[in-house]
């Protein structure tokens, strides 16, 4: 089982090397994301865009463009558009968003023709390594879905599962995060958890084990789920943490990562390949962490 980040990029690393698909790669902390992951051996890349920006940056960077192939094309949504289609035709496995609006960016990812579209939900997952915890969690949907209701919260966790299972965990464990542990007709995501709990226990959500409502504390920490007498083979140790809007996970996420001495890599799933779908805010090592996150996935999803 994968408990660290060093063990995701260490299976990144290994087998057959994963190609990355750029969008509008004329931008530094791109390049310099795909730099060092070529040189650790973690995914090759072609770079679609401006090729005359693309070198000129890579110059700056003291990168050797040599052995990368690189799709000329200045129009930023015409590259976004061949960036997924090189993905579209298994030229490329993962798609890494580069120099460009993420609407444009999406829009590219959905296109009818050359698109990604799997015929799932599509959703947001962030793996996290945080000290003084001893497995990853994966936490979901902290960027993309806004405010799911009940079956969308099941799509959801699917997707969850499918990537904690890539990283080794057979049967996850799923905590449906609330404010509190009870359920309470007047907070429906109360109502939502505890509907999703029957759902798995009923068999409608598979390959895992769900309980809740949780709060943050009770499904994380054991010692806190024995204080309060929940007992449970998921409180204290659930692996993914399912949030219940926007608001809650993307508020949690931007604490951990400006607070916490942590690791972390992001991608969007439920899509027919891994697409990397950073902030811009997002630091270097982030980047690289997602690119291995991504590759472990796709790894998984063909090998």
């Amino acid at each position: 089982m994968i408990r660290k980040f060093d063990d995701i990029i260490s299976k990144a690393g290994s087998g057959k090397l994963k190609t990355l698909s750029v969008a509008v790669a004329q931008d530094d902390a791109v390049l310099e994301a795909v730099k060092i992951a070529k040189e650790r051996g973690i995914a090759d890349a072609i770079l679609v865009g401006d090729e005359a920006q693309i070198r000129k940056i890579a110059d700056s960077l003291g990168m050797d463009l040599e052995g990368f192939r690189i799709v000329d094309e200045p129009d930023v949504a015409a590259a976004a558009l061949k960036a997924v289609e090189l993905v579209h035709n298994k030229e490329a496995d993962i798609l890494l968003k580069g120099f460009l609006d993420t609407k444009l960016f999406l829009k590219s990812v959905l296109n009818k023709e050359v698109g990604l579209r799997a015929g799932k939900m599509m959703s947001h997952v962030c793996v996290f390594e945080i000290e003084g915890i001893d497995r990853l969690l994966f936490l979901t949907d902290v960027a993309f879905n806004t405010y799911p209701n009940l079956e969308e919260k099941a799509q959801i966790i699917e997707n969850a599962v499918e990537v904690a299972q890539a990283c080794g965990i057979e049967c996850p464990k799923v905590a449906p995060i609330c404010a509190v542990e009870v359920v309470n007709p007047k907070m429906q995501p109360t109502v939502d958890a505890d509907e999703l709990t029957k759902m798995c226990e009923r068999g409608e959500i598979k390959n895992c084990q769900v309980y809740g409502p949780l709060s943050m504390d009770l499904a994380i920490d054991e010692e806190a789920a024995k204080h309060k007498k929940v007992e449970h083979p998921v409180a204290g140790h659930a692996d993914i943490l399912l949030f219940p809007n926007i608001d809650a996970g993307n508020i949690t996420y931007k604490i951990l990562v400006r607070t916490a001495k942590v690791k972390n890599g992001n991608v969007l799933v439920g899509t027919s390949a891994p697409v990397i779908l950073t902030s811009r805010s997002d630091d270097f090592e982030t980047k690289i962490n997602s690119i291995a996150f991504a590759a472990v996935i796709s790894k998984a999803l063909t090998e």
